[in-house]
Parts: structure tokens; sequence; C-alpha cells
């Protein structure tokens, strides 16, 4: 088995090696004068330096502005203030039993062993039914 291998692999070689007489005619080729044997290399310039002139403020805990910063949002502004404290005041008055309601007791006691409380297992129901509105 092994000496067919070697024999498959070295085949090949042999044949490739081999010589073929007439299939094989070496071309000479005359080398041609060069006609300028100095090129010049072409040398990128620089762009020209800006026209205008820029200072850069200097970074201070003075220059600090709250309207830079948190720009007011015209869009949070036309919001209806009433959809938002519906939500929230919804999801703090979720129960243990509407929890377990919503969930079933073991996703209730697995939730409060993940979480570490049961004020935390019904947060966690509370976001999967504003989720599901």
């Amino acid at each position: 088995m092994k000496l067919t291998f070697i024999l498959l692999l070295v085949f090949p070689l042999f044949i490739g090696c081999g010589s073929r007489g007439a299939q094989v005619r070496i071309i000479e080729k005359k080398p041609q004068p060069m006609a300028n044997p100095i090129q010049e290399v072409q040398q990128n310039t620089l762009p020209p330096a800006p026209k205008k002139n820029i200072k850069l403020k200097e970074v201070e805990d003075t220059n600090y502005s709250d309207k830079y910063m948190y720009p007011e949002d015209t869009a949070a502004a036309k919001k209806d203030p009433v959809k938002v404290t519906e939500i929230s005041t919804t999801s703090n008055a979720m129960t243990k039993d509407e929890c377990i309601t919503m969930i079933s007791q073991e996703k209730f006691d697995k939730y409060t062993a993940m979480f570490g409380s049961e004020a935390s297992s019904i947060k966690r129901c509370a976001m999967l039914k504003a989720m599901n509105k």
C-alpha cells in the first residue's frame, strides 16, 4: 500500500522531468537599446496652506455650558406627558399576584433567584407587560 502511494507521487515527477525533444523551443530575444536611460522621478508637491487662520479654543471648566451640552429638544417637549405618566404608573402598580398570574410561579421563582429579590422580579414582569402592549 505504501509502495503504491509513493509510486503514484513519484511517477508524475518523472513524466514531467523527462525530455520533450522537439516540443521545447528556445527563443532568444535581442536586448533593445534604451531610449532614455535616466528616468526622471516625478516629485509630489504639498498642497498650499489654508488661507484662514484658525485659532483653537482652550478647554476649561469655566466655559462649560448646559445649553451647549444639553440643548432643548423640541420633539421631546411635544410628546404627550399624560401617556408617559400612564405607562410609569401602570408599571409601578404591578403586584406580586399580577406578576404570578401573568407568568407562572416557576418563572417568578426563577427570576427571583436570578435577580436576587422579589422586587426585581416584579420589575421584570412590568417590563414584559409593557413590551406586550
